[in-house]
């Protein structure tokens, strides 16, 4: 039985310093991460508008070819081009059903 303190022999822990080294190394390398983080989540939301609006556009053409009505987002929803929430989203996004530059 120990009286008083007891023996701490082969108990190892880290100093105040050098906890706050290894703190001062994750902030850094949290800093460098989180503004590229950020840039490449806009790049991918700036793409997948891109490929959206050729989703939709390709729709229209099949709509074209193959329906005599009026081309609305109605009607392609109505006829199965696009789920409501396609149309939804390319109104949102003002996605135009029609080609402004005559392609």
């Amino acid at each position: 039985m120990f009286k008083g303190k007891q023996a701490q022999k082969g108990f190892e822990a880290f100093t105040l310093i050098e906890m706050l080294v290894v703190l001062f190394v994750i902030s850094v390398l949290v800093l460098l991460f989180v503004p590229n983080l950020a840039s490449q989540r806009v790049k991918i939301e700036d793409q997948g508008k891109v490929a959206f609006e050729k989703v939709i556009k390709t729709q229209v053409e099949l709509f074209e070819m193959n329906e005599t009505m009026e081309i609305t987002y109605d009607n392609l929803v109505k006829e199965h081009y696009l789920t409501k929430s396609q149309a939804d989203k390319a109104i949102a996004w003002h996605i135009t059903l029609n080609d402004d530059n005559g392609e």
